[in-house]
């Protein structure tokens, strides 16, 4: 049986390779083992997003989010998962807050701006 450790470089070798769909299974196994390690969940929702698995995504976005309220990145991503399930509306305030902590980050005015007005229609 592999080690988290293992099951989560064999996971990030295969989502740096593109490979979002195999990275999704040893990423998953990893994070089943450590559910506690936000830099495996992280992977994880990298991949599920890549896989265009986007309810799935942002759970794990989500999580990271809870635990790290300041993490811009998991924010960001849980956001745009949000986003593009068309779920404007809740997107708006993970996507406001990614923008504040990080305002010299045009992408994410972008996104957040995106669903304000694609809220408010």
């Amino acid at each position: 049986m592999d080690s988290a450790y293992e099951l989560f470089r064999n996971g990030t070798r295969l989502l740096e390779d593109g490979d979002f769909h195999a990275a999704t299974v040893p990423l998953a196994r990893a994070r089943d083992l450590e559910p506690d390690k936000c830099s495996i969940r992280e992977a994880l929702g990298r991949a599920l997003f890549g896989s265009r698995r986007y309810a799935e995504a942002a759970e794990e976005f989500g999580v990271i989010a809870e635990r790290a309220p300041t993490n811009d990145y998991a924010l960001f991503c849980l956001g745009r998962s949000l986003q593009l399930m068309g779920r404007h509306a809740e997107a708006r305030r993970p996507l406001a807050l990614a923008a504040n902590l990080r305002p010299e980050r045009a992408d994410y005015r972008q996104y957040r701006d995106h669903s304000r007005r694609r809220a408010a229609a």
